[in-house]
């Protein structure tokens, strides 16, 4: 019979016992969400997880269990002979599927038998995300926030890379969840999942010290597709702000180097300027355009930031009373350093 192991809170998952933890889950399913660092040993496909299911529903559970077994000891011996081939006999994983049951009880139970101290997660992958959901949804954030505010174009999250880099407590929603936050954000690769950005905060809240400020960048409700869990919202809501105000050129200078990705992809540049229809006249997004094709981005980001975001950014904005102004002069590395080390100071 299998071992049963209970996680402890996210904050002491990195500190578990055990060498390797194991998502046999199906790949889809891992790829949505997963333990931090476990690999992907997946007992059943995508496809034959369906297969049996639909087998159990519609034909027989017996038959259901039966195949879904033989094609369990046919992946886990291929696991056996491959990715496992070189542990030796002190190896100790942690094993967990869905629900902590059939598929990870199984291949445990395989690992006990060839030596290995293999033991299962106490309810399974669900388990882990009970956790997340406490630390994310019920428990209030504890951290004071502090929002690093300012216009499109003020280097923030540059500003916060240099921050974290002084050893100021730093969360990067942005970086979190792969995308910067406007029409034009979009990062290769894509946003993860809504589950997949949750487990990434919940590691980073569970490593903050709570007596400690925590900077957060000004971001509205959603990053992209993804939603900012409600505690974080919360705290964000009524925090202090430290808003950068920099020039409007070196604003623009700014976004045409840290958006280079889309000033080489004319199609996608267009596309997203397309986006804007809503807002403005053909005779607007038509100069835009024009722009663009010419390659004057920095013309583009401009007219961008003084007809299009500023305002809309002042609007959902809305008044806040503790707000302080930062002012720069440019956004070179020096000048991005020299912020950092302003806003540490007021931090102390």
């Amino acid at each position: 019979m299998a071992m049963r192991y209970t996680l402890p809170p996210i904050a002491d998952l990195p500190s578990i016992p055990f060498d390797t933890v194991i998502d046999v889950r199906s790949p889809s399913e891992f790829a949505e969400d997963h333990m931090p660092g476990a690999i992907n040993l997946p007992v059943l496909s995508d496809k034959e997880r369906a297969a049996v299911g639909t087998m159990y529903v519609q034909d027989s559970p017996f038959k259901a269990r039966k195949i879904g077994a033989a094609l369990v000891a046919r992946n886990a011996a291929g696991h056996l002979e491959h990715a496992l081939i070189g542990k030796d006999g002190g190896w100790k994983p942690l094993v967990y599927c869905w629900r902590g049951g059939q598929r990870s009880g199984s291949f445990t139970t395989i690992l006990r038998q060839v030596g290995w101290r293999a033991e299962v997660v106490e309810g399974g992958y669900k388990a882990y995300r009970k956790l997340v959901k406490q630390a994310l949804y019920d428990e209030a954030f504890a951290p004071k926030v502090v929002l690093l505010d300012g216009n499109t174009g003020t280097a923030k999250t540059d500003i916060l890379v240099a921050l974290a880099a002084r050893g100021v407590q730093v969360i990067d929603l942005e970086g979190l969840a792969n995308h910067r936050g406007s029409l034009f954000g979009a990062r290769a690769g894509g946003q993860p999942s809504q589950k997949a950005f949750e487990s990434a905060l919940a590691q980073v809240i569970a490593g903050l010290d709570p007596s400690r400020p925590v900077v957060v960048e000004a971001e509205s409700s959603k990053i992209g597709r993804l939603a900012v869990p409600p505690q974080l919202w919360a705290a964000m809501r009524v925090a202090r702000r430290i808003e950068i105000k920099a020039p409007l050129a070196a604003r623009a200078r700014y976004l045409a180097t840290v958006y280079s990705d889309i000033v080489e992809d004319s199609a996608r540049l267009g596309e997203t300027l397309d986006k804007l229809r809503t807002y403005h006249s053909a005779e607007v997004i038509e100069q835009w355009h024009k722009l663009a094709a010419a390659g004057e981005m920095e013309a583009l980001a401009t007219v961008l930031m003084a007809e299009h975001y500023d305002s809309r950014y002042g609007k959902a904005r809305g008044e806040t009373a503790d707000v302080t102004p930062l002012v720069v002069s440019g956004l070179g590395a020096a000048d991005i350093e020299a912020a950092a080390a302003r806003i540490e100071a007021m931090l102390a």
